[in-house]
């Protein structure tokens, strides 16, 4: 079980943010395609549970072609300064079996998007470059992971990123926003 602190940073240009990354002297982590399959009750019982979901993420690294398949609860814990979240993780062999198991659990499948993620490391601070389907997401996002809130302003200073395009909002209210279909 694991606690995360993160911010979205909206309206980025991909190519600028990892040129200030690497400038910075930024680690490059990965480069992703991700599959993230997201379940729930009928009467959205995860959701209930605290903005939260059940994922199931399919990431195949774009440099090995490496597959990992991870089962995710997260649920928001508050959304001060930073998002923060209560995530449990478990890596899964067996994406089909687990499908089922959710099924026969009355859980079925909210939303399934793809993205492409580009992550890299500074200090105790990720940040992940996130291009969804253009269903899922039109716009691409940076995320900012740190362990402390105070290393938010910090990260947007480094990076010199407009306050006004921090939000704490979840993919679920950005999508709200715009008028998609809920998840």
């Amino acid at each position: 079980m694991a606690k995360e602190l993160e911010v979205k940073v909206l309206g980025i240009d991909k190519k600028d943010i990892e040129q200030r990354l690497e400038k910075l002297g930024a680690k490059l982590l990965s480069k992703e395609y991700q599959i993230n399959t997201l379940y729930d009750s009928e009467d959205k019982l995860i959701e209930r549970l605290g903005d939260g979901y059940l994922r199931v993420r399919e990431t195949r690294d774009l440099v090995t072609g490496e597959v990992d398949i991870f089962f995710t609860l997260k649920k928001n814990v508050s959304s001060e300064i930073a998002r923060e979240n209560l995530e449990i993780e478990t890596m899964v062999t067996d994406k089909k079996a687990l499908n089922s198991i959710l099924e026969h659990l009355n859980f079925r499948v909210i939303h399934e998007g793809t993205k492409e993620r580009i992550s890299y490391i500074y200090e105790d601070m990720r940040f992940d470059m996130d291009t969804w389907d253009q269903s899922t997401y039109p716009y691409p996002y940076l995320e900012i992971e740190v362990v402390n809130k105070e290393d938010i302003k910090r990260a947007a200073a480094l990076l010199e990123l407009d306050d006004d395009n921090i939000t704490t909002k979840s993919l679920r209210e950005l999508r709200a926003e715009l008028g998609l279909e809920g998840m």
